[in-house]
C-alpha cells in the first residue's frame, strides 16, 4: 500500500449530543455527549483506518484540547505527527433536535497563526511525506494562514514525488482557482463552491464536468472532483468525466460524509485501484457515513455492501 499523510491545520474536539427540542432562551438538557477528534485531515485518516488502511495524521495542536485530541487519536490507533500550534485547539458541537430531526452545527474559528507556525507546518509536512505518497490537505485554515498555503505546500513536496489531494473551500479555494501555478494532483470541493467559482448554475453533472474541464485546462489541478449531494460526485481527469453515484440510504447525519469520501477515495488509490474505481469507493464511503450517528464516519462493512450500488456513469 502506498503511504498516506493527512494534514489538519485547524483540528477540533468534535462533540455531538441530542436535545428534545432546540429553542432559544431556555436551558437545553442534552444527552450524554460523544466526543471525537475532528477536522478534515483527521477524519480522512479515521475513515481510512475504518476501511482497514493506515494513514499518518499530521495535526497542529495546542493546549489541553490539543492533548486530549492526540489521546483520542491514539485510542483509534492512528499514527500522528504533532505540530505545535498557538493558543488552544478549538472545539465544535453538533446538536440534534429529536423533535424535528434537524441538526445544528456550531464551529469555532480556531487560534490565529503567525508566519513561524506556517513555516513549521510546511517543513514538517515535507519531512514526513514519503516518496510517492498521497498527501491530503483537508479542512479549514486557521486565521493567519495565507490563502496560498496549498501552493507553498506543493512546492515543498515537489522533491518527494508525493501527490497532493486538496479538499478545500472559501478563500483558499478561490485563490487556488484564480491563481493557478503548480497544480496539485487532485482538487475536491462541493457543488455550491463550484457554482460560486463558475459564476453560473451547474444544474446537471454535465455542467459540473464542463466546468471541471475548464479548471484542468487552466492548470488549476491535474484532476477535479466536485460533490453533487445525493446524486454523487463528478470526477474529471484529462481522459474524461464520470458521475460516481451515491447509494440510496437513510440519512442520519451528514457530518463527515465529505471526509469519508476523501478517505475512501485515497485509500482505494493507495491500494492500487484506478482513479475511476477510487471515485466509486469514495461514493460508497460517503453514502455509508451519512447512515451513522454524529461523527462516526463510514464503516468497512457498509462500504462493501453499498459499493455495488455506486455506479460510474460517463458524463
Amino acid at each position: 500500500m502506498t503511504g498516506i499523510l493527512t494534514i489538519t491545520l485547524n483540528p477540533a474536539l468534535d462533540t455531538a449530543t441530542e436535545a428534545a427540542r432546540v429553542v432559544p432562551e431556555l436551558k437545553l438538557r442534552c444527552s450524554e455527549p460523544q466526543v471525537d477528534p475532528g477536522g478534515g485531515g483527521i477524519n480522512v485518516a479515521r475513515a481510512i483506518r475504518h476501511l482497514g488502511g493506515q494513514a499518518t495524521a499530521l495535526v497542529a495542536t495546542a493546549g489541553y484540547n490539543g492533548q486530549k485530541l492526540l489521546y483520542f487519536l491514539a485510542l483509534e490507533g492512528i499514527p500522528t505527527v504533532a505540530v505545535p500550534g498557538p493558543g488552544e485547539t478549538r472545539a465544535s458541537i453538533a446538536v440534534t433536535d429529536l423533535e424535528t430531526g434537524e441538526q445544528y452545527r456550531f464551529v469555532l474559528p480556531g487560534p490565529a497563526w503567525d508566519s513561524n507556525h506556517v513555516e513549521m507546518a510546511l517543513n514538517t509536512a515535507a519531512s514526513n511525506a514519503t516518496n510517492g505518497a498521497f498527501v491530503v490537505l483537508s479542512g479549514s485554515q486557521p486565521p493567519g494562514v495565507p490563502v496560498d498555503f496549498e501552493e507553498k505546500l506543493t512546492e515543498r513536496l515537489r522533491d518527494t514525488g508525493a501527490r497532493l489531494i486538496v479538499d478545500t473551500s472559501g478563500a483558499p479555494l478561490k485563490h487556488l482557482v484564480e491563481n493557478p501555478r503548480t497544480p496539485p494532483f487532485l482538487l475536491r470541493s462541493d457543488d455550491a463552491e463550484a457554482e460560486g467559482l463558475a459564476g453560473r448554475e451547474l444544474t446537471t453533472p454535465a455542467d459540473t464536468a464542463a466546468y471541471s474541464r475548464e479548471l484542468i485546462a487552466r492548470g488549476v489541478a491535474e484532476n477535479v472532483i466536485f460533490a453533487r449531494g445525493a446524486e454523487g460526485s463528478v470526477l474529471t481527469t484529462p481522459d474524461g468525466s464520470w458521475l460516481a453515484t451515491a447509494a440510496k440510504v437513510k440519512v442520519v447525519s451528514k457530518v463527515g460524509a465529505g471526509d469519508s469520501y476523501v478517505g475512501g477515495f485515497t485509500w482505494a488509490l493507495a491500494e492500487g485501484k484506478s482513479i475511476q474505481e477510487a471515485a466509486r469507493v469514495g461514493a460508497a464511503a460517503a453514502s455509508a457515513a451519512v447512515m451513522t450517528e454524529a461523527t462516526q464516519l463510514c464503516t468497512k462493512e457498509d462500504v462493501e455492501r453499498l459499493l455495488p450500488e455506486c455506479k460510474l456513469i460517463p458524463v
